[in-house]
């Protein structure tokens, strides 16, 4: 597939800016526990959570500038063995396109299908998450829950809030802020291009967090706040948008069905041709 030209993947994403300007078996058989040490127990979830082999998720996204308040909605799941997710977002009313947001999710890349967008019907367009100033962390309007959960390796602090019943056991909720620049550093690999290109756009560095673990220090729910400039390179209130990702995990071991698109599948979007 030819590169896209930055215009051309912008225009396939939902866009922020547009809008505001249980379950199975542990695979691993771990006896991992939720560590005493609240900077330790949360840095630490995201590694536990992978070694449960896969989650189903929920997701919702509210972006708020101003102006403007948009709810993005979402399900689906990853695959923590072979790295791969899959989510369907519903769209709400005033984003820049309209249906639903398919996305399929790999380290450094998504695969975008959307009924809306002026691409031949059953298609995906396939983007480096390095050609998106967020790196896909808010802007297809979903954070997947490996990146969700990979931010918390950059938590810079941790506070134990209390503990709450949910699904007959017990979660425990800690708040603090995070770094997704170390949290980058931390993941290593394709996967820490998102969190790295986020971490040079969003105009609030010390991110904060909420999260709820269970006894093994299993992710069950993580609430990030992130700001950026919906006006570029404008530090004034007015002009950043505020956008809250909040992401449930559920079903830990369950299989989940996430395939990488055939490469017929891949339609390459082309740039228009300079005027002479």
């Amino acid at each position: 597939m030819k590169k896209l030209n930055r215009a051309a993947a912008a225009a396939l994403l939902v866009t922020v800016l547009s809008a505001c300007s249980g379950g199975g078996q542990d695979r691993s058989g771990s006896a991992d526990q939720l560590s005493a040490d609240p900077l330790t127990a949360v840095r630490s979830a995201a590694d536990i959570t992978g070694r449960t082999g896969s989650v189903t998720a929920t997701t919702e996204l509210t972006t708020e500038s101003a102006d403007k308040k948009a709810v993005f909605s979402g399900t689906g799941g990853y695959d923590y063995v072979k790295r791969i997710g899959r989510l369907e977002i519903d769209v709400p009313p005033g984003a820049a396109t309209t249906g639903k947001i398919t996305e399929v999710v790999l380290p450094g890349t998504v695969y975008l299908q959307n009924s809306g967008a002026k691409i031949p019907e059953g298609k995906w367009v396939r983007l480096d998450v390095r050609q998106l100033p967020d790196g896909n962390l808010v802007s297809s309007g979903a954070t997947d829950p490996a990146t969700a959960a990979g931010a918390l390796r950059g938590a810079q602090s941790a506070e134990l809030v209390g503990t709450e019943a949910a699904d007959g056991g017990e979660l425990k909720h800690y708040r603090g802020t995070l770094d997704l620049s170390k949290a980058a550093d931390a993941t290593g690999g394709r996967g820490a291009d998102g969190l790295r290109m986020a971490a040079q756009t969003f105009t609030v560095k010390e991110v904060p967090y909420e999260v709820w673990l269970d006894g093994r220090g299993r992710l069950h729910k993580v609430v990030e706040n992130f700001t950026f400039a919906g006006v570029a390179g404008s530090t004034a209130a007015k002009d950043q948008v505020k956008v809250v990702s909040t992401l449930s995990l559920a079903d830990f071991g369950k299989p989940v069905e996430a395939a990488e698109p055939a490469a017929g599948d891949i339609y390459s979007m082309q740039a228009s041709p300079s005027p002479k």
